[in-house]
């Protein structure tokens, strides 16, 4: 009924333009982005529609956002989907606001209806959404980032994508265990006081992949480390994350990281005067003195992958994994008045064996659990009983893109 209607206006529309001999342009509605690290969350407002730049091509794509630019997770895919799509010379819209309830089906199907020949969605809770969107829109591409059931859905016009964040963040451990050495050196705590928090927002697999290799990363080179996890509940809540990391500084920890999406724990930290690791963008200008690292999924390889598959009326990987070679996973700029010294060649040199294989960020032989090293995982939520632990290590995002290791490993103590 959708395209039936849609196909009725534009009819009528073309009728309209040969009486008039002609149409105006239509005005392209464009906020200023708020600056990365530096936003304020917005009231609650209702999904707000804006198109990217203006089109050389007939191509339409589509991104539902669960936030705008106040998120700096939702910030992240917008600037990444502008990206592509001037770079593709295609017309882009964008729906923001966009709750993970029905709300997404409808902007996804009103994508549909507008001429989208690809609808992307940004949040986990849009994906049941998006498949729904799917199954009635057979000749669009659907695709739920971060989503985990394309594989076994069995719709050909269905995707997930995700890229090897964990990577990026066993890279920013790195850089905060360089931190909590020179703090240890200068004699500000021992070695055995070497705490470090975490903000997470859901007990998913992918924040406990996240927060684990941020752990592992920290440990590589600084051995005494321990780390404290706290959960909020929530992707966006700068009260709770506020709260969760003043918790953490109270209770000991010497340096906090997140994987949440507001200024919160940035804020907390520079407050506090306490070592901070954030996500998703540079908090630098916010937190100078305290701001370390940030690592973050590049979504434009990505988004330019479909647009050039739809372009070229090609279809495309069901289930595509980004990583660092494919400039899928990034660093920004290291805070140079706040890291450790020697802590950009660290980080280099585990980059280089990260690429060449010599490096796996799961290794077997790092942790353990209850003192055990583990040789078989076939828990995994969500993997049907797979085996996920090959030659010595948990194979992270080689059976899915979307990650699954949700180990409670010894060292991180999740608190209630």
């Amino acid at each position: 009924m959708k395209k039936l209607i849609a196909l009725l206006l534009s009819l009528a529309l073309c009728l309209a333009l040969v009486a008039c001999g002609g149409a105006k342009k239509e005005e392209t509605k464009t906020e200023e982005p708020a600056p990365a690290g530096e936003a304020a969350p917005a009231e609650e407002s209702a999904p707000a529609e804006e198109s990217a730049p203006a089109a050389e091509s007939s191509i339409k794509v589509g991104l539902v956002c669960l936030h705008d630019e106040t998120s700096g997770y939702d910030k992240n895919f917008i600037d990444a989907f502008n990206e592509a799509c001037e770079k593709a010379g295609v017309e882009g819209i964008i729906k923001k606001n966009v709750e993970e309830s029905q709300a997404a089906y409808d902007a996804a199907a009103e994508l549909a209806d507008a001429g989208c020949a690809v609808v992307i969605s940004d949040s986990y809770g849009h994906q049941g959404f998006m498949l729904e969107a799917a199954k009635e829109f057979p000749d669009v591409q659907f695709t739920a980032c971060t989503g985990d059931t394309a594989l076994n859905d069995g719709v050909e016009n269905f995707h997930n994508a995700f890229a090897t964040i964990y990577e990026g963040r066993y890279l920013a451990g790195i850089a905060a265990g360089m931190k909590l050495n020179e703090m240890i050196e200068n004699g500000e705590f021992t070695a055995e006081e070497a705490k470090i928090g975490y903000v997470g927002a859901m007990p998913y697999a992918e924040v406990k992949s996240g927060y684990t290799s941020f752990y592992l990363g920290a440990k590589s080179v600084c051995p005494t480390v321990t780390m404290d996890v706290i959960f909020t509940g929530s992707w966006y809540d700068e009260t709770l994350e506020k709260e969760g990391a003043d918790s953490l500084i109270k209770g000991g920890c010497k340096l906090i990281s997140q994987h949440a999406d507001s200024m919160g724990a940035p804020n907390a930290c520079e407050a506090a005067g306490v070592p901070n690791v954030s996500y998703n963008g540079s908090t630098q200008t916010a937190c100078p003195n305290t701001y370390i690292v940030s690592s973050r999924i590049n979504w434009e390889p990505y988004f330019t992958y479909v647009i050039e598959c739809a372009k070229n009326g090609e279809g495309y990987d069901t289930d595509w994994c980004g990583t660092i070679a494919t400039e899928s996973v990034l660093l920004t700029e290291l805070n140079e008045s706040v890291i450790a010294e020697g802590t950009a060649e660290k980080i280099e040199e585990a980059k280089a064996a990260l690429a060449d294989g010599t490096l796996k960020v799961f290794d077997c032989a790092t942790w353990t659990v209850d003192g055990e090293t583990l040789e078989s995982y076939t828990d995994s939520w969500g993997m049907n009983g797979a085996e996920c632990i090959a030659d010595g290590a948990f194979n992270e995002s080689s059976l899915r893109s979307a990650p699954y290791f949700d180990i409670a490993i010894d060292g991180i103590n999740v608190l209630e």
